[in-house]
């Protein structure tokens, strides 16, 4: 890993309408080396990433590949010269095959036409070095999960030429099993002598996929060519400017009457006769790996689904099945796992989106725009988002507080059950310790809480009791301090119970 770098990036700048996204950034990466890159939401890791890739033209500074400048807002010469980014945001299209995503812009042909064999069984070599030969070249995008969409794009990134990989939080939506593939596929890579640059809010990642760290703060450098074991309060303390001592707030026991009960709801394959019960004022957690069914089971409990059987009831009384606006109505409130796509319109204001699930309140014959407005500023506030302009479109936010126009979304509803699917998503250490203390808060004045997390040491933190779920069934259920992440993995692998 000596030597000059593969890519060098010198007083990088890049200037919004209003914004200074990044405010002289530097860092290197040489070939055969993971350089990690870490940063609270709003530090500049995506504008830096976007530049780089040449989506994004940057106004002042410089980029080296292989000691030649890079052109700038080019990103296919940046793909020719061997520049791949795998984006947090997939962008690929629900209407194509596996396939034609891998191929895009550069399919195979036999003469003028697609040669489509060919793409086919190229693509299946490149799932099957991921470790995910299941998947089926011809199947649709959007017949897949989140975690196969994901590594449909590491496939279409490494079906170029590939000398640079970026990686922007790579390893969000998928489970231990999934991640560890992704990095027997990374130490293929850079044996193979390319540089990549990998981007995670998980420190545990990176220390074990790293090798140098740059950390970013407010558009800046605030350190670069740290080795990944630094400790985690030097890291934490140069990305948020403050030490977390505890991410996990206490919060003293004690619940009201049963507020959503589920009684054998089942939608095959993904659901089988899930039974639950939860109170007024208490968190309850759904363990499990990706595919275990925790997603499916939300998605039935709020109604958007049409179950095989079973039935949800709030506060005594039974919702009818597949209809979210009577769940909403009963005092049901869902932020989905992509909040991008499911939870958030992006390019509507913040009051759009805070006031969606209550109009009604505002309008009397007409929209009362100004109560709207102040009464999403009001939440807006109160969940300390960064910014808090009911104007400012949701797009133009971090991810942690994107998360939080959602929460403020329900708040402004006032929901008795509120169900979290992966809240905190591709969110750094300080915003993740304000969501986890915002949902304590919630559960305080007698909300009642689900939460999915694909991290087990944030369902035992934030739970009072888990079920762990497999292959849409409950495994068992206890109270979080009964249990442990090891205890867990056990249970999820073997498919039986086993207690701490």
């Amino acid at each position: 890993m000596e030597g000059s770098p593969t890519l060098e990036v010198r007083g990088l700048v890049k200037e919004f309408p209003g914004v200074k996204a990044l405010k002289g950034v530097d860092f290197d990466v040489r070939a055969g080396e993971v350089h990690c890159l870490l940063g609270p939401n709003g530090a500049g890791k995506s504008t830096l990433i976007k530049c780089v890739s040449g989506v994004v033209e940057p106004s002042g500074g410089e980029i080296f590949l292989g000691g030649e400048p890079l052109p700038v807002g080019d990103p296919a010469a940046s793909l020719a010269r061997g520049v791949a980014t795998i984006y947090q945001e997939l962008d690929l299209v629900d209407d194509l095959t596996v396939a034609q995503s891998v191929f895009l812009a550069h399919e195979p042909r036999r003469g003028p036409f697609l040669d489509l064999d060919r793409m086919s069984s190229e693509t299946t070599a490149l799932l099957t070095r991921l470790g995910h030969e299941r998947i089926a070249p011809r199947a649709k995008i959007r017949s897949l999960r989140p975690a196969a969409k994901q590594i449909v794009s590491i496939a279409r990134a490494l079906s170029h030429d590939v000398r640079v990989l970026v990686m922007d939080e790579p390893s969000a939506i998928l489970d231990d099993g999934e991640i560890e593939t992704l990095f027997e596929v990374v130490r293929r890579l850079t044996a193979d002598g390319v540089a990549v640059v990998y981007i995670s809010h998980r420190l545990d990642e990176i220390r074990r996929i790293g090798d140098r760290v740059t950390v970013l703060s407010d558009g800046r450098t605030a350190a670069t060519g740290l080795p990944a074991d630094t400790p985690t309060d030097k890291l934490v303390e140069l990305m948020v400017g403050r030490a977390v001592e505890r991410l996990y707030p206490d919060r003293p026991a004690g619940h009201g009457d049963v507020m959503l009960e589920v009684r054998g709801l089942r939608r095959l394959p993904e659901v089988r006769s899930v039974s639950l019960e939860l109170r007024a004022g208490e968190v309850v957690g759904l363990g499990g790996l990706v595919g275990a069914g925790r997603t499916e089971l939300l998605r039935l409990i709020y109604g958007l689904d049409q179950p095989d059987e079973g039935e949800v009831y709030v506060d005594g009384e039974r919702l009818p099945p597949n209809r979210p606006d009577r769940a909403i109505a009963a005092g049901l409130g869902f932020a989905p796992e992509d909040r991008k796509s499911q939870g958030l319109l992006l390019d509507w204001s913040l009051t759009k989106n805070v006031s969606l699930a209550d109009l009604g309140r505002f309008q009397r014959g007409l929209l009362n725009v100004r109560a709207e407005r102040a009464a999403a500023e009001e939440h807006l506030r109160s969940l300390q988002t960064v910014p808090d302009d009911p104007d400012r479109r949701a797009r133009e936010l971090s991810g942690g507080n994107q998360q939080k126009v959602v929460l403020a979304r329900w708040l402004l509803r006032h929901c008795r059950v509120l169900l979290l699917d992966e809240p905190t998503r591709g969110v750094d250490v300080g915003a993740r310790a304000e969501l986890y203390r915002l949902i304590h808060e919630l559960a305080a004045t007698g909300v009642a809480v689900v939460l999915v997390s694909s991290e087990m040491p944030e369902v035992l933190g934030l739970s009072d009791r888990v079920l762990v779920m497999r292959e849409g069934r409950v495994l068992t259920e206890a109270p979080a301090g009964e249990l442990t992440e090891a205890a867990i993995l056990d249970m999820v692998m073997e498919g039986s119970e086993v207690m701490a």
